[in-house]
């Protein structure tokens, strides 16, 4: 289409030019550089990945058998990152670190530890509580620093801050020496809990947890770094320069490629009941650690400078955003515990990490571009995908139509999921026409029409999760129909009445998300809050009560029965009832 070519060359003229209108506050106003190499981002992306599927295709084709790749990986872990962390760490100048950005981060993966490690604790069934306890949190806090983490930076940063390098070398270790040891002891006392003949103080318990970080390379090479680092004056020696480099340069490659080689077959490991599980674990760890990381050095970092501070913070996000280290793959499998849904989880994030990169690194480079070509981009690419919207909506409408399943509970609520997405497709489109047309009372109307049903879509995906819990409890709870349709349409056109009350129009946007200001970006962020919340406890307690108390998806592993009685209720007859046995996992 025109308006994407239009898109990209409006992206592409605006990434490195900076705002020059008057009167916009919260704008980035200067002439500054650029604080990331945005354009380098997807050849970094694209040789990172490239390496992991080609270690990855070796190992599905056999042609790398498991042993060499087991070789490789020890090669990997015991010389080339021991030598690539110990020469950086002699090298590295500690007066330039800036220490706010080091326990911003560490606050934020330590918020994100306890809370992933009190709710599993709180849900998680009592069988296999701790080790879950202990290995979910390692997997949302630690990342992927150096095989993955470091490319992706040296790309966006070598040329503008170089000095962020140095902090992927001190972070790592922080958190592996602060928050890992905490999930070693959940481990090990899930390790006594299973085998209770073998008497284990605790002063056992936490002193196998250190041994377990001290055996680490990335930690004990830190401390032999940094004493090296005052003992030699920040410089290595020329005959020993010369092997260290050759050691740690042939680390990003081999790395990359073992990563690809340690994700065949993983995924089949992967049953029915891992997916919400899963889902829980991915977003804390792309999408919360990333926000909190940012959040942390926003409000910690004492910069003077407003450009490095804002560079920092967006760094920080970035950092949050690499995925689970393959490392904590590794703990499962020496605990024995989680297998499945650590290893499965490590591929599917290392995956989904990368759209989620380069689309917040183009995020983050907004504020220094000139906002009216990058609104009337953001206009076009709206109206093409309110197109092909409309073209999908109206086949999966005709579906559920010819089908008469939207007679159905669920299928009705998913109907009129359906039908307020294709009343907002039709919104967008008509917006995209009435913003050119100056016509303010037209411009009302069009964005009644459009938020209405947008705030809709917000609530019935919401109220779907909340009717699929009521429907396993429909023997003792009556789902209310009419209270959820009414609620459905009727409070986001009531929200929407009151923000054209309170809210203050600006004439000037173009962009229908910002129509009436700040008023409505918080009700915007109040219904997805609501709609979110409700999702997220409905499918909680759902697969909470699936067996009994025990919540079934974090617990695919249970020595409990896995035989399940469904009741099945006959007209005018007793009831009987039938037993389906599910197939444990392998």
């Amino acid at each position: 289409m025109d308006s994407y070519s239009d898109f990209t060359a409006n992206l592409s003229s605006s990434a490195n030019m900076s705002l020059s209108l008057p009167g916009q506050a919260g704008l980035n106003t200067t002439s500054d550089p650029p604080s990331m190499s945005i354009s380098r981002l997807f050849p970094a992306l694209l040789e990172c990945f490239g390496i992991i599927l080609c270690g990855y295709i070796a190992g599905r084709a056999n042609i790398i058998t498991s042993t060499q790749a087991k070789g490789l990986g020890n090669f990997v872990s015991r010389f080339a990152l021991p030598a690539l962390l110990f020469k950086n760490m002699v090298v590295l100048n500690f007066s330039n670190v800036n220490w706010s950005f080091l326990y911003s981060v560490l606050i934020a993966k330590a918020a994100v530890f306890f809370l992933v490690c009190v709710l599993t604790l709180l849900v998680a069934s009592p069988e296999n509580r701790f080790s879950k306890a202990g290995l979910f949190p390692i997997f949302a806090t630690q990342s992927n620093d150096f095989a993955l983490g470091y490319p992706i930076v040296e790309a966006l940063y070598q040329n503008t801050y170089p000095e962020y390098l140095q902090y992927i070398y001190l972070v790592a270790p922080i958190s592996l020496m602060m928050l890992n040891p905490l999930g070693f002891i959940f481990c090990e006392i899930q390790k006594w809990r299973n085998n209770r003949t073998v008497s284990q103080s605790k002063i056992k318990i936490v002193g196998l947890a250190l041994l377990r970080v001290l055996q680490n390379p990335i930690v004990f090479m830190v401390f032999i770094g940094i004493a090296s680092n005052f003992i030699l004056g920040q410089k290595i020696p020329e005959y020993l320069e010369n092997f260290l480099d050759g050691l740690g340069s042939s680390f990003s490659g081999s790395a990359l490629f073992y990563l690809g080689l340690t994700m065949v077959g993983q995924t089949k490991k992967l049953t029915k009941g891992m997916f919400v599980a899963l889902i829980l674990l991915i977003t804390a760890k792309l999408l919360m650690l990333p926000f909190l990381c940012r959040e942390m050095v926003e409000l910690l970092d004492k910069t003077d400078n407003v450009v490095n501070h804002t560079s920092l913070s967006n760094y920080a996000f970035l950092y949050g955003v690499f995925p689970a280290a393959p490392g904590v793959a590794i703990f499962a499998s020496q605990f024995n515990m989680e297998v499945g849904i650590i290893t499965s989880g490590m591929v599917i994030s290392t995956f989904v990490s990368a759209p989620i990169m380069y689309v917040s690194a183009w995020l983050l480079t907004i504020p220094s571009m000139d906002p009216n070509p990058l609104a009337a981009a953001l206009q076009n690419v709206s109206f093409d995908i309110s197109i092909v919207s409309l073209i999908s909506l109206t086949w999966s409408l005709t579906v559920v139509v010819l089908s008469k399943k939207y007679k159905q509970i669920p299928h009705m609520i998913t109907t009129n999921l359906l039908v307020a997405q294709f009343i907002a497709c039709i919104g967008m489109v008509a917006w995209n026409f009435t913003v050119k047309e100056k016509d303010i009372t037209i411009q009302i109307l069009v964005f009644i029409f459009l938020y209405s049903s947008l705030y809709s879509t917000y609530l019935w995906t919401g109220f779907l999760s909340f009717s699929l819990f009521l429907l396993k409890k429909r023997e003792t709870v009556k789902i209310p129909i009419g209270f959820i349709i009414v609620a459905g349409w009727g409070v986001p056109t009531v929200l929407v009445g009151i923000l054209l009350i309170v809210g203050e129009r600006n004439n000037t946007s173009i962009d229908s998300a910002f129509f009436y200001g700040k008023h409505q970006i918080i009700t915007t962020a109040v219904v997805l809050f609501i709609s979110i919340l409700m999702s997220g406890i409905s499918l909680m307690c759902m697969n909470r009560s699936r067996q009994g108390s025990s919540y079934g998806v974090l617990n695919p592993y249970s020595p409990r029965s896995s035989v399940e009685e469904v009741e099945v209720e006959g007209s005018g007859q007793n009831n009987t009832s039938a037993t389906m046995t599910q197939s444990s996992p392998e």
